[in-house]
């Protein structure tokens, strides 16, 4: 993806939840924990079809392949042993393959293959596992906030609203995902809520909360509370000592 001013967008790329996608040689971004169903390249009606091959390419694992001969109508597979990638029904009657439910470890490049009597014809996906993050917003001390976009793929985005005196790191994880976390200090007592904005592929949060007083405030409400402890036990220890009763 490439980055617009403040804004990522996506080339070329196409969300799937179940239906079949079709775009000729593109990056298809699929959310984790749904089902992905990809297409075969459409062949001449006056074509025989003689075989059907999927061909798959996941990051660190050897590549496989789940093929179909027509002439046999006999279905193979070659080294494929995730049973989450299937045939999305009867091969001899439609081709797609499907993926349920999607994880991270599919993410790969995709390509049908198809002989025909009229040559072979091919289409190829780059598959792009998403994965929302868990969004969090919690106070801290002096009018700090932190936000946390936690375990997300790719990483989160996030902005202040207002802006605050902000400091943005991310942790990468053996899995893939990236953890977003962002502390902002508002020393301005004029400000009284602040707003969390998320920024993810897989869609835009937000979360607001409200500042605490600041350090001075504090100050002088303790020092209140301490003088009305104090006023409270001498009433109490005078009334002991002097009442009549």
């Amino acid at each position: 993806f490439v980055h617009l001013g403040e804004v990522p967008f996506f080339i070329k790329v196409f969300f799937s939840h179940s239906p079949c996608v079709c775009p000729d040689n593109a990056w298809l971004a699929v959310q984790m924990g749904t089902k992905a169903v990809l297409c075969c390249p459409r062949i001449l009606p006056t074509s025989v079809l003689i075989l059907t091959a999927w061909k798959i390419h996941l990051r660190d694992k050897p590549s496989c392949t789940i093929s179909l001969n027509r002439e046999t109508n006999q279905t193979r597979k070659n080294n494929c042993t995730d049973g989450r990638i299937s045939w999305a029904s009867r091969p001899d009657q439609n081709p797609e393959l499907q993926i349920h439910p999607v994880s991270i470890s599919h993410e790969g490049d995709y390509t049908c293959q198809m002989g025909t009597t009229d040559g072979n014809f091919e289409r190829t996906y780059h598959l792009q596992v998403l994965v929302p993050p868990e969004v969090t917003l919690s106070p801290g001390k002096n009018r700090t906030v932190e936000c946390k976009a936690i375990a997300g793929r790719p990483a989160a985005q996030i902005f202040w609203a207002p802006e605050g005196d902000c400091v943005t790191e991310k942790e990468y994880q053996d899995n893939g995902t990236v953890t977003t976390g962002s502390r902002c200090h508002y020393p301005d007592g004029n400000v009284s809520t602040v707003t969390c904005l998320v920024s993810h592929p897989t869609g835009n949060r937000s979360q607001s909360i409200d500042l605490l007083p600041g350090h001075f405030h504090c100050i002088t409400l303790l020092f209140l509370k301490r003088c009305l402890e104090k006023f409270i036990l001498k009433n109490i220890f005078y009334n002991a000592v002097y009442s009549p009763f």
